[in-house]
C-alpha cells in the first residue's frame, strides 16, 4: 500500500534517492537564503524595520541548506546537481512569481510594492513548506537519522508562515490590501502548478533510482495530478487567507541555531 510514510521511508533508506532528495532540498533552501539576504539589503528606507526579520528569514533558510548537506556528509555522500525540472524556485521565477533575480542582483533599493510582492509570494510558498514539514514531522519526527532535522526545520517554517501573516496584515491596514490579494491569488495558482510539475519530476527521478515498477510510478503520478485537481478547484484558497498568527513577532529576535545542533 502506498503512503507518504512508506514512500519517504523508501527514499531515506536508499543512498542514491536520499542523495538526490537532500541535494534538491539543500539547493532550494540555500537559494531562499540568498534571496532573503538580497531583499534585506535592498529594503526601501521607509520599511527598514523589516530588514532584521528578512535577514533572520534568510539565515534560517541558509541553516536549512546546511542541515541537508550535513545529513549527506553523515552518510558519506556528496551533493549532486539538481535537475532543472525539479528546481521549484527557478520554475516559479520563470512564471513571474516573486522578485526576479535580475532585480535582486542590482544595487538599487526595492520599492514598497516589491516588498509586498515578496511577502505575498512568501506567504504562499511558506504555506507549502509548513504543510510538508507537518507531514514529515508526523511520520519522521522521531526518526534516528532525520528526526532532529525535521523538528528544527518544521519549527522554523511555522515561524516563517506566521511572520508572513503578521506583516501582510499590517501592510493591508496601511493600504496595500488590493495588491496583497492580487499577488496572493496569482502566486497561489502558479505555485500549485509548479508544485505539481516538480513533484512529477522528482517522483520520476526517484522511480528510476529505486526501480519502481510502472504501475507504482503511474499510481504516484495519478495521485499528484489528483492533488493538483483538488487544489486548482478549491484547495488553493487556503494559501491566500490571512489571519493573526498565534506566534507573535516570530522573527523579531534571537539568532538561528547552528548546524551541529541537529545534524
Amino acid at each position: 500500500m502506498l503512503s507518504a510514510r512508506s514512500l519517504f521511508q523508501e527514499i531515506v533508506d536508499h543512498d542514491d534517492s536520499f542523495q538526490l532528495f537532500c541535494s534538491i532540498a539543500a539547493s532550494g533552501e540555500s537559494q531562499g537564503g540568498w534571496e532573503n539576504a538580497r531583499i534585506a539589503a535592498l529594503v526601501p528606507e521607509g520599511m527598514r524595520d523589516l530588514a532584521p526579520k528578512i535577514t533572520r528569514h534568510g539565515a534560517d533558510e541558509d541553516k536549512h541548506g546546511r542541515i541537508f548537506r550535513a545529513l549527506l556528509r553523515k552518510r558519506g555522500l556528496p551533493a549532486v546537481p539538481v535537475p532543472p525540472e525539479t528546481d521549484y524556485t527557478m520554475l516559479l521565477e520563470r512564471r513571474g512569481i516573486g522578485l526576479a533575480h535580475d532585480k535582486l542582483r542590482r544595487d538599487e533599493p526595492l520599492g514598497e510594492e516589491d516588498i509586498v510582492v515578496y511577502l505575498a509570494h512568501s506567504r504562499v510558498t511558506e504555506q507549502r513548506a509548513a504543510d510538508q514539514m507537518v507531514m514529515l514531522l508526523r511520520h519522521f519526527g522521531d526518526h534516528p537519522e532525520v528526526g532532529r532535522a525535521v523538528r528544527v526545520i518544521s519549527h522554523d517554517e511555522d515561524n516563517h508562515l506566521a511572520y508572513c501573516h503578521e506583516e501582510l496584515l499590517r501592510l493591508a491596514r496601511e493600504g496595500h490590501g488590493r495588491t496583497i490579494q492580487r499577488v496572493l491569488r496569482e502566486s497561489a495558482l502558479a505555485e500549485i502548478a509548479v508544485y505539481r510539475d516538480v513533484s512529477l519530476a522528482v517522483m520520476d527521478h526517484m522511480g528510476r533510482l529505486l526501480g519502481w515498477p510502472a504501475p507504482k510510478a503511474a499510481a504516484l503520478a495519478a495521485g499528484i495530478r489528483a492533488v493538483y485537481a483538488y487544489e486548482r478547484f478549491s484547495g488553493w484558497h487556503r494559501m491566500v487567507g490571512l489571519r493573526p498568527p498565534e506566534r507573535r513577532d516570530p522573527l523579531g529576535g534571537g539568532v538561528p541555531r547552528t548546524t551541529h545542533e541537529f545534524a
